[in-house]
């Protein structure tokens, strides 16, 4: 179901495609690597990349918009999520300044998406695994929720796998992808499956359509699809995972809900309440992003060429969204 041959480049720091194209500049970062493993097949919403600064002092995730997609949206949602909190929550802290190209950073921690996750693992996560990602999820989104905001990007490619925990990424990806009244249906970047049937068709994201997307998640955690049939999906996990699936917004739970079902206090304010502790992943995936980190830590970066007279150094633009 899952091949490793892509995952093992995206882990060990070499960029399928050449390292040429690894090593060019964007904005004030080099590119070490792409984040995601294309051998999976697993639509992801933007183009990610682990890069460095020209000075060699900042490791961060950078992410661009795929080609075609309108770079004021893709830019528009990376700024608003700098509002975002909870304890997986993975806001922008950088964006491209005025007349850029297209990016915004994130802190670099050792990470994997989930589908390289599977991958390295050689199928679905143990049962222990999806309940505490899950739980981890769910509490993120009912903080997320309490803020009056939707995240509008939950897919398995959005969650990035950590020793201290998951963290949510591509927020607003939806909304980017096309303004509401417009089909989203086979859209470049966003995964089918996990694309609430009423966001698909255009209709205006919201906290129901967040909750679709991560039973999507979970299934897609527990079985490697992220529409199994039921009786694919683990015991434990087939009623929960089936109500947020519900083609009706109305019969999905709350976020709080699905924590506690998963076994999750939704009430602590960190990581350590839903995470059973640092063997929560399986041992090949922990090797794995130990492998990430040295080849990171390893990977050099050409010398930044004397910036031009009249250049500057882009810097981190103020949130301007209310």
């Amino acid at each position: 179901m899952h091949t490793t041959g892509g995952a093992t480049e995206a882990v060990a720091g070499r960029e399928p495609g050449g390292a040429a194209s690894a090593r060019r500049p964007v904005g004030p970062y080099h590119l070490i690597t792409a984040l995601d493993d294309p051998h999976t097949r697993v639509p992801v919403p933007e183009r990610r990349y682990i890069a460095r600064s020209a000075d060699g002092l900042h490791t961060v995730l950078l992410a661009l918009p795929h080609p075609g997609r309108d770079p004021g949206l893709f830019l528009a949602e990376a700024d608003a999520s700098r509002y975002l909190l909870g304890p997986c929550a993975a806001p922008a802290d950088a964006l491209a300044g005025p007349g850029e190209p297209a990016w915004y950073s994130l802190p670099y921690l050792p990470v994997l998406p989930l589908p390289t996750v599977l991958a390295v693992h050689g199928g679905p996560l143990p049962d222990l695994t999806v309940r505490a990602l899950g739980a981890a999820l769910a509490q993120t989104l009912a903080v997320v929720h309490g803020q009056g905001l939707t995240f509008a990007g939950v897919s398995p490619a959005a969650v990035l796998l950590s020793a201290a925990g998951p963290r949510l990424t591509c927020y607003g990806a939806v909304r980017a992808a096309a303004p509401d009244g417009v089909s989203r249906s086979g859209l470049p970047g966003l995964e089918a499956g996990s694309l609430p049937p009423e966001q698909a068709s255009g209709g205006t994201p919201d906290a129901r359509g967040d909750m679709y997307a991560l039973g999507a998640v979970l299934a897609y955690a527990a079985t490697g699809y992220t529409m199994p049939e039921r009786g694919e999906l683990p015991a434990a996990l087939r009623t929960i995972v089936a109500r947020c699936l519900s083609r009706d917004p109305g019969s999905r739970p709350q976020p709080a809900e699905l924590a506690d079902a998963l076994g999750g206090d939704t009430a602590a304010e960190d990581l350590a309440a839903v995470l059973p502790g640092p063997g929560w992943l399986p041992g090949r995936v922990i090797a794995a992003l130990a492998h990430q980190s040295a080849a990171v830590l390893a990977a050099e970066t050409p010398a930044a060429p004397a910036p031009p007279a009249t250049g500057r150094t882009p810097t981190p633009s103020s949130p301007s969204r209310n």
